[in-house]
């Protein structure tokens, strides 16, 4: 009997311990020390507005932004669903692209030699510059090409850190496999891949937030409107027509949508890694 009780008791507190866990973490200083100098930060905003009488065409106060926020709502939101659209397609893409390509740089160092240098020149090249030729190049299917403008951005990220981290294998593990006489294939599936998954996660978490940007770049140079106009056009008309507070509400919407996405890749990259990586397990501790 005594022993049956000891072997419940463990049961118990395991059980407990995934919400004692989420609720420390909720409660750590990495959150909760950002969320109160954001607090800090928009009531200090507030009242300077309200005391200095400053006119909302040149800096409207946060309470006026939210209060635009949700009567233009309808507006806003779907223009910025079509910038999801764009970002999220752009970031498939990027990965697809991406991994097959530092795979075949993790086959031969010359390829990889011979090809890398041209991916840090697409990823030095300005955006602004090349977004008007994309443009006009695709001028029959916009849609494309602010996707390609988005990809150009996201797209160095993921091909680096997958091929650092498909080139970063512990070198006694890649002799024993050898020993064993793996194939280079079976050396890439269970070696080379899941040393290089953190690295490509870290690369995922980058992209996310350029892809982002990449896809509000090409809609402020394309300037399309209508029904398939993205948030990004929504300032610009804003600021033209000195709708600031608009401006701001759509500044908002995108920066949280950019927050969303990382927080988002991080969840991810905590649950892949948190059983055996160090970096996911020391947070865990």
């Amino acid at each position: 009997m005594s022993i049956d009780i000891m072997n419940k008791k463990p049961k118990k507190v395991t059980q407990k311990q995934p919400k004692i866990q989420i609720t420390n973490r909720l409660l750590s200083a990495e959150i909760v020390a950002p969320v109160i100098l954001g607090i800090l930060l928009l009531l200090t905003w507030e009242i300077s507005v309200r005391v200095l009488n400053i006119p909302p065409y040149l800096l409207p106060n946060p309470i006026l932004i939210l209060e635009t926020m949700i009567q233009e709502w309808d507006k806003l939101f779907l223009s910025l669903l079509i910038t999801i659209q764009i970002t999220v397609v752009a970031l498939v893409v990027a990965v697809v692209s991406g991994v097959l390509i530092s795979m075949l740089f993790a086959q031969s160092k010359w390829i990889e030699r011979s090809l890398f240098p041209y991916a840090v020149v697409l990823q030095t090249t300005p955006i602004v510059a090349i977004a008007p030729l994309i443009i006009i190049w695709l001028k029959n299917n916009t849609f494309a090409a602010l996707i390609l403008c988005a990809w150009i951005v996201a797209f160095f990220p993921i091909i680096s850190n997958t091929t650092l981290g498909l080139n970063s294998v512990d070198k006694n593990l890649s002799d024993m496999f050898k020993l064993y006489g793996a194939s280079r294939w079976q050396t890439l599936i269970y070696l080379r891949f899941p040393s290089a998954l953190p690295y490509f996660l870290g690369g995922l978490r980058i992209s996310g937030g350029l892809g982002l940007i990449g896809a509000v770049v090409a809609e402020f140079v394309a300037g399309t409107g209508g029904n398939r106009s993205g948030i990004a056009y929504q300032i610009l008309m804003s600021s033209y027509n000195l709708e600031i507070p608009r401006m701001f509400a759509a500044l908002l919407m995108t920066t949280g949508l950019g927050i969303a996405i990382f927080v988002l890749f991080t969840v991810l990259s905590d649950f892949l890694l948190k059983n055996w990586h160090e970096s996911a397990v020391q947070k865990d501790s």
